[in-house]
């Protein structure tokens, strides 16, 4: 049995549970002065304070890491991104920056079907080769689960390639990945008014597939006006539902169409966006348990409003933060970015935002059993900052201050400074 030990963490943040933080329950992380966490193979066999961890074992058996001075949490799980793609729309970023806005680009032939050609184009080996950087950079962010959705191939065979390339990267790659079929990203030009049509195409042709390989975990749709409504929206999810998929939803982002509703009546484990959702969607929501996934670099880069956070915790919502990291309208990965904003703009406090990033995020993949928090039996998905405090998280902001990053009890990642 391997053994290592952290110890003399200045702050260690264990965020314990093993269900999603809801309301004011976000603002307990578990913070232990002088904390350590003992590690026996891939998990993890006790937290505390370094001096009680000393009492209960012997050190010379194990490797032993100080940490003194740093800040001990458990791996950020970004729980909502679109990271297998082919080609990029950096053009698209400039026009808005002129003006433009996001629906006025898709109407002209920009957005999410821009990316379908370069995608389909693109060899498997090619998307798992990029994918494989992708996740390189997320790991050096501190990263340790996170989703990625299909969504731009919208045909049988490219879908399927993006989530084989993603099944081929969480076999090899330190970061898990959870996957998410998300056939029903955009509507096809020759779909256009027949929605219902190539919602069928998905179910018949493409998902059963998809469940055969166990390519996806979770369904998902851009339910949204111009894209696909409410009664299209919930007829695939119910439909998705059906074959066994566990539900995620594209709610309320540019509109407030009732998403949040349709997320929390057909039992998605999380909507998401949620820009525009109604103070009745969030209200069905924190009685669903459906979890409120928030990109605010989504918004940020589109120079949108931010989603309410405050407002969802406060009338006990479960809040996650992911980067929705796409080729679009959101190209980066960066957690300090996420934190920054979380803090600034959203009225979060960083212990809301960590929790956020961390159990609640396990939470929207459905892993907060296993992740998202550090207590025993977990696996050992460890992040140590190079500073002494969470409060040096927004403090400097936008900086990645990740030092090390340990996953299933080894060491994945090392800075140097």
């Amino acid at each position: 049995m391997k053994k290592r030990y952290i110890r003399h963490a200045s702050e260690l943040i264990t965020c314990q549970g093993s269900a999603p933080k809801k309301g004011n329950e976000m603002s307990e992380i578990g913070l232990i002065p002088d904390g350590g966490v003992l590690i026996h193979d891939q998990k993890i066999f006790a937290v505390g304070k370094t001096e009680e961890l000393d009492k209960l074992i012997d050190l010379s058996e194990y490797d032993v890491m100080d940490a003194s001075g740093k800040t001990v949490l458990p791996g950020f799980v970004d729980s909502h991104t679109h990271f297998i793609f082919g080609g990029y729309r950096a053009e698209e970023f400039s026009w808005r920056l002129k003006g433009d806005t996001y629906m006025s680009i898709m109407e002209r032939g920009g957005g999410i079907n821009a990316t379908v050609s370069p995608t389909r184009e693109a060899t498997l080996e090619e998307l798992t080769s990029i994918g494989r950087e992708r996740l390189n950079r997320m790991l050096e962010f501190g990263v340790t689960t996170v989703e990625g959705k299909s969504g731009y191939g919208m045909d049988r065979e490219t879908e399927l390639k993006q989530l084989r390339a993603m099944k081929q990267l969480n076999a090899s790659h330190p970061v898990d990945i959870v996957t998410t079929f998300l056939g029903p990203h955009s509507v096809l030009p020759q779909y256009k008014g027949k929605e219902r049509e190539f919602i069928d195409m998905l179910l018949t042709d493409v998902m059963p597939v998809v469940r055969e390989e166990q390519l996806a975990e979770f369904a998902d749709i851009f339910c949204e006006k111009g894209v696909f409504g409410i009664e299209d929206s919930e007829y695939y999810l119910t439909k998705a539902k059906e074959m066994g998929f566990k539900l995620k939803v594209h709610a309320d982002e540019m509109f407030s169409l009732g998403g949040a509703e349709l997320a929390s009546r057909t039992g998605a484990c999380s909507a998401d966006h949620l820009l525009k959702a109604s103070d009745e969607g969030i209200r069905q929501m924190a009685e669903a348990g459906v979890i409120s996934t928030l990109l605010p670099a989504t918004a940020f880069c589109l120079k949108e409003p931010f989603a309410p956070a405050r407002k969802m915790i406060d009338n006990g919502c479960a809040v996650a933060l992911a980067s929705d990291l796409n080729p679009g309208s959101c190209f980066t990965n960066s957690i300090p970015l996420l934190v920054a904003l979380g803090c600034i703009y959203m009225n979060m406090s960083i212990e809301e935002v960590i929790t956020a990033l961390t159990i609640n995020g396990a939470a929207a993949v459905g892993r907060a059993d296993t992740i998202g928090s550090l207590e025993k039996g977990k696996n050992a998905d460890i992040v140590i900052l190079k500073y002494p405090s969470i409060h040096y998280m927004p403090y400097h902001t936008a900086i990645n201050l990740v030092e090390t990053v340990i996953k299933n009890g080894e060491t994945v990642y090392q800075k140097e400074w």
